[in-house]
């Protein structure tokens, strides 16, 4: 059956469907090897041959959003020149390509979603609303503070700069919640696909699109 390209760029998880259409009136979109700057050509997914910046796009798979334990010493981007060890390399026996919805630094531990819902993730990252952060102090030690951060957007090192403008450089950050969603006793280095429950919590605190 025939579905609209972006559409597909969506479902593929690359990017949100919005985002495709900005790639393909880019001209950064082939299919079966001519480049697509229109909106509103229709593809068969089974037999056309897309590309995105001269990278095959896969056939979109059944959509799937996992919850990772995440360890520190890993990256959340998808290469890095450094050749150091990426999350995905934690998703043992699954199928799917999944990428990293936002990201936790190389030192930082705990939850992070993966999925290949693109325009889930999308929603869920697309927000640019500030709001306070919540702090609640649960020990106070001679070396070292142990805090409890809630924040409502996700910028880049937004806790550890937080932390640093207050006096506070931060030692070690683990993430345990993600919206509704809870880490628990997940173990680290360890994955659980989401219940369908869990993803519609998740669309539903995503906001209107």
């Amino acid at each position: 059956m025939k579905e609209r390209l972006q559409k597909f760029l969506s479902r593929s998880g690359l990017v949100s469907r919005r985002q495709g259409e900005k790639l393909i009136q880019a001209g950064r979109v082939m299919v079966n090897g001519q480049v697509v700057t229109t909106l509103g050509l229709r593809i068969d997914p089974e037999t056309d041959q897309v590309r995105v910046d001269g990278q095959p796009v896969t056939h979109p798979g059944q959509r799937l959003t996992v919850m990772l334990n995440k360890p520190e010493g890993y990256v959340t981007t998808l290469s890095d020149p450094q050749g150091r060890r990426q999350v995905t390399d934690l998703l043992v026996g699954l199928n799917e390509r999944l990428y990293p919805v936002g990201r936790l630094d190389y030192d930082a531990a705990g939850l992070l979603l993966l999925t290949n819902d693109g325009e889930l993730a999308h929603r869920l990252l697309g927000g640019r609303t500030t709001a306070p952060a919540l702090v609640r102090l649960l020990k106070l030690l001679p070396d070292r503070t142990v805090l409890e951060l809630t924040v409502r957007e996700g910028r880049y090192h937004q806790v550890k700069r937080m932390c640093a403008r207050v006096g506070h450089p931060v030692l070690k950050l683990k993430r345990i919640a993600y919206g509704p969603l809870k880490l628990g006793r997940l173990p680290v280095g360890a994955y659980r696909e989401l219940k369908a429950s869990e993803v519609a919590q998740l669309w539903k605190v995503s906001g209107p699109p």
